[in-house]
């Protein structure tokens, strides 16, 4: 509750956490039980405390993310190990693949500058916010002097995020769900470079939501048909009859950022709910 100048009519949390740290140190106030609830690490860690962590870490990026104006989001999913061009150590194949690094930057460039034309709220570039093409989507998005959002999350072998993402627009998670969540919530556009499982994961539980109208169709783009097509063969799911042929009009294949531009633009009923492509 507030009074009418915008002050608060209650103590607040800062200042009794503030308070608790100048209390003597007693065998009472020493206590766990006489910690503060919600500043209490090993309580909030308990087993019956993850509803609520399920739900603060869902929050966190929200009200993040609305403070920060962001509308919309363009989503770059990729590898982690696909390197930029002229890195050495790493396999033939994972070199070969250093174009896709190439173009996530630029696309991810040209769709910052978009973004920026049409008064950066719209279209921020998204990725998970580690290397590979994470990396890439985040530079080009800097490169066009723009921000964007990486969605890190720990992992056992905890790596830290790119130097590209905006900083007030780093967010790190502990579940996957709540990760995949805030992917998608704003999302406009999908851009999906070749990757591993993390990237197969990320995408096909996308098609899914799309294709079972959980959410709403988008410009859903797979860079590097040659790829795709030999992991996966599209055509004998519909032969078998476990997706539908209209199933396959769900994503587009393309190579370049230029192609992505042109069948996002192109792409029909592309942002009719959700405001116009920029650019359009």
């Amino acid at each position: 509750m507030k009074e009418d100048h915008g002050k608060r009519l209650f103590r607040g949390a800062h200042q009794d956490m503030e308070a608790v740290g100048g209390i003597p140190l007693t065998e009472q106030t020493a206590a766990p039980a006489y910690r503060l609830a919600f500043a209490d690490d090993d309580f909030l860690c308990r087993d019956e405390l993850r509803p609520v962590r399920l739900q603060l870490e869902l929050l966190k990026p929200e009200m993040g993310l609305n403070e920060a104006g962001v509308d919309s989001t363009v989503v770059l999913f990729g590898g982690a190990r696909i390197p930029q061009p002229g890195v050495e150590g790493r396999s033939k194949t994972l070199s070969d693949m250093s174009i896709y690094y190439e173009q996530a930057r630029a696309f991810a460039k040209a769709v910052t500058e978009r973004s920026i034309a049409a008064g950066g709220r719209d279209w921020i570039v998204t990725t998970g916010g580690g290397p590979g093409v994470m990396e890439a989507g985040n530079r080009g998005a800097a490169e066009a002097g723009g921000r964007s959002i990486g969605l890190s999350i720990v992992l056992p072998h905890e790596q830290a995020p790119n130097a590209y993402v905006t900083p007030e627009l780093c967010f790190n998670f502990h579940y996957f769900a709540i990760r995949k969540m805030h992917f998608l919530m704003r999302a406009r556009a999908i851009a999906v470079f070749p990757g591993g499982f993390g990237t197969f994961d990320e995408t096909f539980e996308a098609l899914t939501l799309i294709q079972t109208g959980r959410m709403e169709q988008v410009p859903f783009l797979l860079f590097g048909e040659s790829f795709w097509r030999k992991i996966i063969n599209f055509e004998a799911l519909v032969e078998a009859g476990t997706i539908a042929q209209d199933d396959l009009k769900l994503f587009k294949f393309v190579e370049t950022a230029e192609e992505a531009l042109a069948a996002m633009d192109a792409w029909e009923g592309a942002g009719s709910k959700r405001g116009k492509i920029p650019g359009r």
